[in-house]
């Protein structure tokens, strides 16, 4: 890959940019604090994350309508409300809670290496957030976006084609001037096959201490690097 190949990065954000986990288990956290409940913190961030998957599935295999990430991240915490004793929130304390994914904290080198792409590069997020979560998110964060892209954008989720296609076509370029970069093996396949080159960043916390997923690229990749600073280092 030649570098002055690419036009853009698109970057997953779940994960790659932000530590969704201990955001969420932080939330919860103060939860417990302010209302004396015992939320088993890290058992409902992972049991929530869980159902993230299986709703987006619904959506891909066309068993029910396009419906945004926020819509489906709410069904999941109601499903999850009596197990974890929250049935005592307001709706409107649980719309709070479940708009969390909107305030996730970035991994520490996150914003100092997308400062560092985006004076060379276009760079997006390439998520199967919706848009209003992502704005959120990044003027939270501070994470420079120059623009919003992924599943809402392209009405369908990763890893359908059409995700990582529709990006490409909407900056008027090339799948093989965009690079994708993922924290996790499948993305990447999903992207390479649509013709864009990868780089794999790996977050051995993301799932917590007993992560046993992505703790190396299992792919030929273009890039593989430690984090986001040792990415701008290969790229710029």
């Amino acid at each position: 890959m030649k570098t002055t190949q690419i036009k853009a990065i698109l970057f997953d954000v779940f994960g790659t940019c932000v530590d969704w986990r201990s955001s969420v288990i932080q939330e919860l956290d103060k939860l417990n604090h302010s209302k004396g409940l015992n939320i088993d913190c890290a058992a409902f961030a992972d049991a929530w994350r869980g159902l993230y998957q299986p709703t987006m599935e619904q959506v891909r295999n066309g068993s029910r309508p396009w419906t945004i990430l926020d819509v489906l991240h709410r069904e999941s915490l109601d499903a999850l409300v009596n197990q974890f004793g929250l049935d005592g929130m307001t709706d409107a304390e649980l719309d709070h809670l479940n708009k969390v994914w909107h305030r996730l904290d970035p991994w520490p080198d996150v914003v100092r290496g997308l400062t560092r792409l985006k004076q060379h590069f276009v760079i997006a997020p390439l998520s199967n957030g919706n848009v209003a979560l992502l704005v959120n998110m990044a003027k939270r964060a501070g994470l420079p976006w120059d623009l919003v892209l992924g599943a809402e954008v392209a009405r369908c989720y990763k890893p359908q084609s059409e995700a990582y296609l529709a990006a490409a076509r909407l900056l008027d370029v090339e799948p093989g001037q965009c690079i994708m970069v993922a924290a996790h093996n499948d993305d990447l396949v999903a992207a390479r096959d649509c013709g864009m080159h990868t780089a794999f960043v790996c977050r051995p916390r993301e799932h917590g201490p007993g992560q046993t997923s992505d703790l190396r690229a299992s792919g030929d990749w273009d890039i593989v690097a430690g984090d986001f600073g040792a990415l701008a280092d290969q790229l710029c």
